[in-house]
């Protein structure tokens, strides 16, 4: 087989996240061998995984932007980017970010609303006589 890896990779044996559609989908992995520039990774299905996608090491703290360089049954080969960053996104998008804080503040509220009925709620069926219709 030849080798067409620029630096060769160290065995490893880490457990991975492979996070892609904006973080709503998710695949467990297992990293094997690893480099600067790229790993192998043993997963149940890579049958559904995107061209692109984030692979985090909680091992390492660290998430590194991947391409699937090849597919075989035992598993896949990936290169990074050129540079991995932080858990944590280093910038976050101000707009996104306000859109965001708004929706948890409308549903914070929303909750709290839902609190205090179920308060009324208990406090008339604690009572004598209390009806459980009150809400």
């Amino acid at each position: 087989m030849t080798e067409h890896r620029k630096e060769g990779r160290q065995r490893v044996f880490l457990k991975g996240r492979i996070l892609f559609n904006n973080g709503a989908s998710s695949f467990d992995c297992l990293v094997r061998d690893m480099s600067s520039s790229g790993a192998r990774l043993v997963m149940s299905d890579a049958t559904t995984l995107p061209e692109s996608f984030d692979l985090y090491i909680p091992q390492k703290d660290r998430t590194y932007r991947s391409t699937l360089r090849w597919r075989r049954e035992d598993g896949i080969g990936v290169t990074f980017a050129d540079e991995s960053r932080p858990a944590a996104p280093a910038t976050p998008d101000p707009a996104g970010a306000e859109a965001s804080v708004s929706m948890l503040l409308r549903r914070v509220s929303e909750l709290e609303t839902e609190n205090a009925a179920l308060r009324r709620l208990l406090a008339s069926m604690a009572q004598p006589g209390g009806s459980a219709s009150a809400a």
